[in-house]
């Protein structure tokens, strides 16, 4: 009686009941996040069994095999989801079991998927990040703009600032200077300005007065404007086209000694012999003058 109250003993304190029937069912996790051994496993809030053991996987992936034993007896779904959650502020953890949809029902022995429930450290660390991030910018930009101070109060950069205002300084006396002589330039011309604005008023008016003149001059332009697109301007162009190709043609002909006007340009004796005859004609000519009874004879009755 003391060994089976010694061995009923010892699997109690592991969690484990003799004389109860007992589902087991395992759930792997990546990471346990503090779970252990006896940790209850629950079912909407109640315990309905505990976690017996924790192992790592046999396929040497660092994963964790939980072995979680139900010693109530309630139907699982088998896509139910094993969900490691924090059960007290303190940190202590269990299982809680949300059940699916499923019609098939997990046996004793079946694998559940696992999932972890986000901590109040993760929670409190997602939450202090981005600004965790904009402090470490602030700071950054704290440290670049210390530094400017500390270059812009430095000898040399006093020294170029100083400078700096002076040709500003400058800068506005320039442009006050230049503002002056154009106040004065403007005073001076006012006269003549004055003049040039009234004979813009006066062409204006001219203008406003031949008004009906400038209508009937845009109206004669536009009469002859008419009657040039009215006009056989493509049969002119193309009766001159011809007139011209035939002067080429002609002008080609004389150069080439055709016909009498070009044998007279290309033919010098033809010229020679033109020149012989005038010179023949005036000796005739002046013969005639010099001695008329040789050609004409006078006759008295």
């Amino acid at each position: 009686m003391a060994i089976v109250i010694f061995i009923w003993g010892y699997n109690f304190l592991k969690g484990r009941d003799l004389f109860r029937n007992e589902t087991v069912f395992y759930a792997r996790y990546h990471k346990v996040s503090g779970l252990t051994n006896s940790n209850p496993v629950l079912i909407h809030g109640m315990q309905v069994g505990q976690v017996r053991k924790i192992s790592f996987t046999p396929d040497h992936s660092g994963d964790l095999m939980v072995e979680v034993v139900l010693t109530k007896k309630f139907p699982i779904p088998k896509d139910s989801k094993a969900r490691i959650i924090n059960a007290t502020l303190l940190g202590d953890k269990s299982i809680d079991l949300t059940l699916g949809n499923s019609k098939v029902l997990a046996q004793s022995g079946d694998t559940l998927e696992g999932t972890v429930e986000v901590t109040l450290k993760e929670e409190v660390n997602s939450a202090l990040a981005p600004m965790k991030a904009r402090a470490e910018t602030i700071l950054s930009n704290v440290d670049s703009l210390v530094a400017s101070i500390s270059t812009l109060f430095n000898k040399d950069a006093t020294k170029k600032i100083n400078t700096s205002f002076k040709d500003i300084q400058q800068t506005f006396h320039n442009l006050n200077t230049a503002s002056n002589n154009l106040n004065k330039m403007i005073q001076d011309n006012n006269l003549r300005i004055s003049h040039t604005i009234a004979n813009m008023d006066s062409v204006s008016m001219t203008f406003n007065s031949k008004r009906d003149d400038i209508g009937q001059i845009v109206g004669n332009l536009k009469n002859i404007s008419d009657s040039l697109s009215k006009a056989d301007l493509i049969q002119t162009i193309a009766q001159t086209k011809n007139t011209i190709e035939q002067v080429n043609l002609l002008l080609v002909k004389v150069n080439k000694g055709q016909g009498s006007l070009g044998a007279l340009m290309t033919n010098d004796s033809l010229f020679r012999e033109l020149n012989k005859s005038s010179i023949q004609l005036n000796k005739l000519l002046k013969d005639i003058r010099e001695n008329p009874h040789r050609y004409l004879k006078f006759s008295f009755f």
